[in-house]
C-alpha cells in the first residue's frame, strides 16, 4: 500500500482536498518510492519525513508543504501541512 492510499483512508486527509477542490487521483506525493525505499527505517517504527504533495484543480496546482508522520508498522499515515502555494496554471506572461 501507497502512502496516498493511506493518507486517503483517514479524513483530515480527504477533508483538506476537497477545500481546495482536488480528487485523490489527481494528487501526487513528490519522491513517494524514496520515502518508502530509505535504508534508515529498518529499525523504526514511527517515521518522520519532509514532504511535497502536488494537487490539481481546475485553477491550477495547489504544493501542500508538510510533514508525514508514518507508523510502518501498523500501516498508518498522517499529513501535518504547514504551509501551500497555488500555481495558476492559467497565467498569463
Amino acid at each position: 500500500m501507497n502512502i496516498k492510499e493511506l493518507l486517503l483512508n483517514g479524513q483530515s486527509f480527504s477533508e483538506l482536498l476537497k477545500q481546495f477542490s482536488i480528487a485523490a487521483d489527481d494528487v501526487k506525493i513528490q519522491d513517494e518510492d524514496v520515502i518508502l525505499t530509505e535504508q534508515n527505517f529498518e529499525h523504526k517504527e514511527i517515521v518522520k519525513e519532509s514532504i511535497c504533495i502536488e494537487g490539481k484543480n481546475n485553477e491550477g496546482i495547489v504544493n501542500f508543504f508538510g510533514t508525514l508522520h508514518y507508523n510502518l508498522l501498523n500501516k498508518l499515515a498522517v499529513f501535518e501541512m504547514q504551509g501551500f502555494e497555488k500555481i495558476n496554471t492559467a497565467q498569463a506572461c
